[in-house]
């Protein structure tokens, strides 16, 4: 596999951890939400829009790229 291909896995990966992450704490937030707890769930809330924001950040990335390899057919 050539370095630029392993480098864009390696970025989905990671996009991809950072989606599960964000489940994870959307989960978390339900479950204090349910129970009243607040400040808990809403910091969850936060962890998990913040895990959205880094996996948004790898795959805006990745379509910069695309966007700067791709043509139109007047090109």
């Amino acid at each position: 596999m050539s370095d630029a291909l392993e480098a864009t896995a390696r970025l989905y990966d990671e996009a991809a951890t950072e989606l599960e992450h964000a489940l994870g704490h959307c989960r978390v937030a339900a479950e204090h939400f349910r129970n009243h707890e607040v400040p808990r769930g809403a910091a969850h809330a936060w962890a998990a829009r913040g895990h959205m924001l880094n996996a948004q950040v790898r795959l805006d990335e990745q379509a910069r790229e695309h966007a700067a390899r791709s043509t139109l057919p007047d090109d």
